[in-house]
């Protein structure tokens, strides 16, 4: 029993492995960040994957100079009777604001692992304007 025992809880650490070939090269508190932006409605809308993680206690979210950073840090720990598993790290990305951004009206939404932040945008001026030329001449009569 004891052999079957440590035969069961190597396997998923060998499956694990397998899995993530890279893991060992990567740094440890490296991290991912998935991320997807669009313009809605006026508003620049950047949507973060962030499961798992306490937004009030881990997500802090910065904005300066038309760049909006943000900043997670993840720590999760599963025991089960053969092994322990635990996850941590940090993350960080950082996003130039399109041209027009407001960065007085600012909103962050986190929903079932999802934050959302938008940004509303200025209204859309002309590229430009036609001029004309006016004669540096009086007309003759």
């Amino acid at each position: 029993m004891d052999t079957l025992m440590r035969r069961e809880c190597f396997l998923p650490d060998l499956f694990d492995w397998l899995e993530e070939p890279l893991a060992s090269i990567r740094s440890h508190t490296w991290q991912p960040m998935r991320f997807e932006d669009y313009v809605k409605d006026g508003r620049y809308v950047l949507r973060v994957e962030l499961p798992g993680i306490d937004p009030e206690k881990d997500v802090e979210i910065d904005l300066a100079n038309g760049v909006l950073t943000v900043h997670a840090e993840r720590r999760e720990e599963h025991r089960e009777q053969c092994r322990t598993e635990f996850r941590y790290g940090t993350f960080t990305r950082a996003i130039s604001l399109p041209a027009g951004a407001d960065e007085s009206d600012v909103r962050a939404v986190y929903d079932k692992g999802i934050l959302e932040v938008s940004v509303r945008l200025a209204e859309q001026r002309p590229e430009g304007r036609h001029i004309p030329i006016e004669s540096a001449t009086p007309p003759k009569e």
